[in-house]
């Protein structure tokens, strides 16, 4: 899993699970040190645009 510096509304704690989670066998976590500090503290929750549920809706 690369965590490169990037814009903070990225680097969430979800992100951070989510890629740890769907590890099959290994995770290797390529980035720095602050970076993942910074994801694991960061548990802001945006809201999500996706329109899935539109989508779904028009089924």
């Amino acid at each position: 899993m690369v965590l490169p510096q990037s814009s903070p509304m990225l680097l969430t704690r979800n992100l951070l699970y989510t890629g740890m989670t769907r590890a099959k066998k290994m995770l290797i976590v390529i980035g720095g040190v602050n970076v993942i500090e910074f994801m694991i503290k960061n548990a802001d929750i945006k809201k999500r645009n996706t329109g899935l549920e539109y989508k779904l809706k028009s089924l």
